[in-house]
């Protein structure tokens, strides 16, 4: 973590003057619904080059948020691009709700059902053994709808054109998982888990455990590592802000 602490974190409302965004700079932005972190990136990026006055300048991002979910993104600047993946590592704490009663092809709201199940025996009891069941070390299967690369291919091309592909499960930890019963069908949660957790599967999974079938309806990450979404910049804000720099102020 030494190569993280001599990088500037530049959190909410902090003035942008003299900022050497060369040197490394981690930008954390609270993500827009219907946004992809790309889509995020891009914006930063665009703006950077005309504030450096530079062609080119490097941004990334540590731990890609799928659209439909909002939340904290590490915004990486400059040298701080070396860094994204020892930040991408790091736990990360995610809030949401899960449906009950329904399945999707990509396990969240951006598909519509594709087949209901009973809901009617799901007892507080159930809901706690599955609490329990899915916290700590295990193995986790991905979603065919994700990034994941497979013979040089993402998934999710494969998904997209209906040819079948094995799914290796991966190894994960849940360090802790809490569920609520908010409604008939619906459950909130607040879940702690290691790099590489995809919780649209962990959502399927509930479902599954349940004797049902469940999907994730709402997401928002709201930690990874020590940062936290409190401090998280408002996209629009930002790129205000941003604008209303000038070039020489940049580095």
């Amino acid at each position: 973590m030494d190569t993280l602490n001599t990088i500037k974190y530049l959190i909410k409302n902090h003035k942008l003057e003299h900022i050497d965004w060369s040197n490394g700079v981690f930008v954390p932005v609270d993500k827009p619904k219907q946004w992809t972190s790309f889509d995020v990136v891009n914006k930063i990026r665009y703006r950077l080059k005309h504030l450096t006055g530079k062609k080119k300048f490097k941004v990334g991002h540590a731990g890609t948020l799928d659209p439909l979910a909002t939340g904290l993104l590490i915004i990486g600047c400059g040298k701080a691009t070396k860094a994204m993946d020892q930040v991408s590592s790091t736990y990360k704490r995610y809030t949401g709700v899960i449906t009950l009663g329904g399945t999707t092809p990509t396990f969240d709201a951006e598909m519509h059902v594709e087949k209901n199940y009973p809901i009617d025996h799901i007892s507080s009891e159930m809901i706690s053994n599955a609490e329990a069941h899915f916290t700590g070390s295990q193995s986790q299967i991905p979603p065919i709808y994700s990034a994941i690369k497979k013979n040089g291919k993402p998934l999710y091309i494969y998904a997209r054109k209906g040819e079948g592909v094995t799914l290796e499960p991966r190894p994960i930890e849940i360090s802790e998982l809490q569920l609520v019963r908010e409604s008939v069908n619906t459950l909130s949660f607040n879940c702690l888990c290691s790099k590489g957790t995809y919780i649209r599967s962990l959502a399927h999974d509930i479902g599954k455990y349940l004797d049902s079938g469940a999907y994730l309806s709402e997401l928002c990450r709201e930690t990874v590592g020590e940062f936290k979404l409190k401090d998280a910049w408002n996209l629009d804000v930002l790129i205000e802000v941003m604008e209303s720099q000038k070039t020489d102020t940049c580095r």
